[in-house]
C-alpha cells in the first residue's frame, strides 16, 4: 500500500509538473502575441518594428538562434527582418536574391506552406548555401506567408546544432506567420486609403484654382502639375499643351507650344 501511494504521489506530482510547464509556455505565447499585436497598432503601416519585434518572439519561443522574415516580388526574396546574424554577413544579407532550386525558399515558392529540415547541411546539393555553414544553420524550419494561395513572404528559423523542431513549434510558427500576413494586409490597405485620399484632395485644390483663376490657365497648369510631382516622387516636369504662348511662373517654363 505504502509503495502503491508513493507510485501515485510521484504520479501527480509528474502530471502537475506537465500542467505547469503547458500553462507557462501557454502564458508566454499569449503574452507575446500581444506584444505583437501592439506593435501593429503603434505602428500603423510600418511593417519593419512589427516584423522585428515578431521574429524576436519566434525564437524565443521556439528556442532557436537564426531567424529570418522576408518578402517575395515575385522574382527575389528580400529579407525585411533577420536576427542571429554577424556583422561580416549583414550586408550580403540585405541582397535581394533569387532561392536556388531546393533551397527552403524556393520550396515555398514553389507551393509547400511548411518545410522542416532536421540538418540544412547534410548531404551537400547545390542548394546548401556557403552562408548557412558561416551562420553555423543546422536543424531548420519555414513556413510560408499566404494570402488566397499568394506567396507573400516566409519565416525561415534555425537552431544551431542538429535538434528538430517540434509540431507544437511548427504550429506557433504559422500563428505567428498568420500575424505577419495580417500586418502586411494592413499596411497594404493603409497605402491605397493615403494614396486614395491624397489624390482625391490634389483634386479639390486644382478644381479649387480653376474656380478661383476663370480663364487664367497658367495657375491651374502650374497646380497640376505641382500635385503630380508631389503624387508621383518626382523632381523635375514639363507641362506641354497646345498653346502659342509659353506659360511661365518665376521664369521658369511650365507649358510650351
Amino acid at each position: 500500500m505504502t509503495a502503491s501511494l508513493d507510485d501515485e504521489i510521484v504520479e501527480l506530482r509528474r502530471a502537475n509538473a506537465e500542467l505547469r510547464q503547458r500553462l507557462d509556455e501557454a502564458f508566454a505565447q499569449q503574452a507575446a502575441t500581444a506584444e505583437v499585436l501592439q506593435v501593429i497598432n503603434s505602428s500603423p503601416g510600418d511593417l519593419a518594428p512589427v516584423f522585428d519585434a515578431m521574429l524576436e518572439k519566434v525564437l524565443r519561443l521556439c528556442e532557436a538562434a537564426i531567424g529570418f522574415l522576408w518578402i517575395w516580388d515575385g522574382e527575389q526574396m528580400h529579407r525585411l527582418a533577420f536576427r542571429g546574424v554577424p556583422d561580416e554577413l549583414m550586408e550580403s544579407i540585405r541582397q535581394p536574391y533569387k532561392p536556388p532550386p531546393g533551397s527552403i525558399p524556393a520550396r515555398m515558392i514553389g507551393g509547400e506552406s511548411v518545410v522542416s529540415e532536421a540538418d540544412v547541411l547534410a548531404g551537400g546539393g547545390p542548394h546548401r548555401l556557403p552562408t548557412l555553414a558561416r551562420l553555423g544553420a543546422r536543424s531548420c524550419v519555414g513556413v510560408a506567408l499566404r494570402k488566397e494561395d499568394k506567396l507573400l513572404g516566409g519565416i525561415t528559423i534555425y537552431r544551431q546544432e542538429v535538434r528538430p523542431f517540434t509540431d507544437k513549434q511548427i504550429a506557433l510558427l504559422q500563428n505567428f506567420a498568420a500575424q505577419a500576413v495580417i500586418a502586411m494586409e494592413n499596411a497594404r490597405l493603409l497605402t491605397e486609403t493615403r494614396e486614395a485620399l491624397e489624390q482625391q484632395t490634389a483634386t479639390a485644390e486644382v478644381l479649387q484654382v480653376i474656380n478661383s483663376s476663370p480663364g487664367d490657365l497658367a495657375p491651374v497648369f502650374d497646380a497640376i502639375l505641382e500635385m503630380a510631382h508631389t503624387l508621383c516622387g518626382a523632381e523635375r516636369g514639363v507641362f506641354r499643351t497646345a498653346l502659342s504662348v509659353p506659360l511661365r511662373k518665376d521664369g521658369v517654363l511650365k507649358a510650351c507650344r
